[in-house]
């Protein structure tokens, strides 16, 4: 599929169009409608939001995916309650947003009750944005923090092979006045997609992000796909990140490593089979001013030495003129679209 907005003639969908576009796909290529609607979901809400590396970019290799057998597109998670501050699901060879949707009305009531909530999701796939699992916690007044590693692709630092995935980190918090505060980051020096997209465009990517298959130093997106791995960002920094994420994601939930999986016997499967772990707090239950507040000021005090941009604002930006003028594709990427629903 091309990259968004390559081309000049372009067409405008509604994000809710876009979203009912999307469950057809994924109801065509084998989900059940709980999954379709989970998946158009978060897809429609990356290509609103700016984030075209998660959006419909994501779309064939979700169906390659689906067709290869990789992953169990009508799956039905299983949530076990097993400590008061503590849930775990086993999200039966599928994608972990149902997982997560399924576990979300227990693990908010622990949170709230405990103050504190972990969740732990294994036998599970994630192919999408991580901030989207977080967000809506914010939402609802709680912090949230989750990771989940992917498959081989990155080399730790001062190594000489992949072995770790590009493993992000998502965190939400609420604010009194605004959005809430949400950054998800790769801990490799890029992420996958936008790896994939720049290899579509034929640009370079910056010095430090990848090797190529010899293990040397390349700006050049093909080399690093073909054979090459990522880096991570920060050097040891963001390697130590890296291994954190993989016993989090991966150690405690029950899930595989990024390196534990093999999809040799499946062609066409492109979504890592791992474990993902979230953390969610209820911040009314600290002392003194609300969280909230805090996290305003903290705003305040950014903007007060010269930061002009706060992890989100763009996201923000680029929803509201979504929500406002409409999702626009290019005419080919729409036609692939419509064509892979069936239309």
């Amino acid at each position: 599929m091309s990259a968004p907005h390559d081309h000049a003639s372009a067409s405008t969908l509604s994000v809710e169009a876009l979203t009912r576009l999307l469950e057809t796909i994924f109801l065509r290529h084998g989900t059940s409608a709980e999954v379709a609607r989970s998946l158009a979901t978060n897809c429609a809400s990356a290509e609103r939001d700016g984030a075209h590396s998660h959006g419909v970019f994501r779309i064939p290799g979700y169906v390659s995916t689906l067709n290869s057998g990789w992953v169990n597109g009508k799956s039905v998670p299983k949530v076990e309650d097993v400590a008061s501050g503590f849930v775990r699901v086993d999200a039966d060879n599928g994608y972990a947003q149902p997982a997560l949707a399924a576990a979300r009305p227990l693990l908010v009531e622990k949170a709230r009750s405990a103050g504190i909530a972990v969740l732990a999701i294994r036998n599970s796939h994630h192919f999408a944005a991580l901030w989207p699992d977080v967000e809506p916690f914010a939402e609802e007044g709680l912090v949230a923090l989750s990771v989940v590693n992917s498959m081989t692709c990155v080399v730790p630092h001062g190594a000489d092979r992949p072995l770790f995935g590009t493993n992000p980190i998502a965190f939400a918090a609420p604010r009194a006045d605004g959005a809430p505060i949400v950054f998800d980051l790769a801990t490799s020096a890029i992420a996958h997609g936008d790896v994939q997209i720049a290899a579509r465009k034929g640009e370079k990517l910056p010095e430090g992000t990848g090797v190529d298959s010899l293990g040397q130093p390349t700006c050049d997106p093909k080399a690093i796909l073909e054979g090459g791995a990522l880096l991570p960002f920060g050097g040891h920094k963001g390697s130590a990140l890296s291994m954190m994420v993989e016993l989090l994601a991966a150690a405690l939930t029950g899930g595989n490593f990024s390196f534990e999986f093999d999809w040799k016997n499946h062609p066409g499967a492109k979504s890592p089979w791992t474990g993902q772990l979230l953390i969610v707090i209820d911040p009314s239950k600290s002392a003194g001013q609300s969280f909230a507040e805090r996290s305003q000021e903290l705003v305040r005090q950014m903007h007060g030495v010269g930061l002009k941009r706060l992890p989100g604002d763009r996201r923000h930006l680029q929803r509201a003129k979504s929500l406002a003028n409409g999702i626009v594709l290019d005419e080919q990427t729409l036609a692939q679209l419509r064509e892979l629903a069936g239309e």
